[in-house]
């Protein structure tokens, strides 16, 4: 019985924590997943199809400055946690602020705060810069 209740209460809270993600297709979707290929999965090839113009070159340096470092099972990984708020908005593009906190295991808890541009380029929108405060 104890069991059960325990599965039960894993898959509402696994099935509800994609409810709070914004729709792929929007600027701010866009924005919140190549923040966490970025930065919270430290996925820099996963980062790169989000991108476009500057930030496309941003994410492909660091590619470059990175190559040959591995990230496995034996790194360690920081927990990263974030709040978005739409910072502008319009038609054609759209920024968002991320303030987040960063937990190293043996280390201090930091926070940082990301900028996130966003274009519409055709019919999807692309993450066009960012900045890291």
């Amino acid at each position: 019985m104890k069991r059960a209740i325990l599965a039960t209460a894993f898959l509402l809270a696994a099935s509800n924590s994609g409810g709070c993600r914004s729709s792929a297709d929007t600027a701010q979707g866009v924005a919140e997943r190549f923040v966490d290929q970025h930065y919270v999965e430290m996925n820099l090839p996963a980062a790169e199809p989000y991108c476009t113009g500057v930030a496309l070159g941003k994410v492909r340096e660091s590619m470059r400055l990175t190559q040959g470092m591995q990230i496995d099972q034996a790194t360690r990984r920081p927990t990263v946690r974030y709040r978005v708020s739409p910072h502008s908005e319009s038609d054609k593009d759209a920024s968002f602020l991320f303030d987040a906190t960063i937990q190293v295991e043996g280390a201090e808890t930091f926070d940082r705060r990301w900028i996130v541009l966003t274009k519409k380029v055709g019919d999807t929108w692309k993450v066009a810069n960012f900045t890291e405060e």
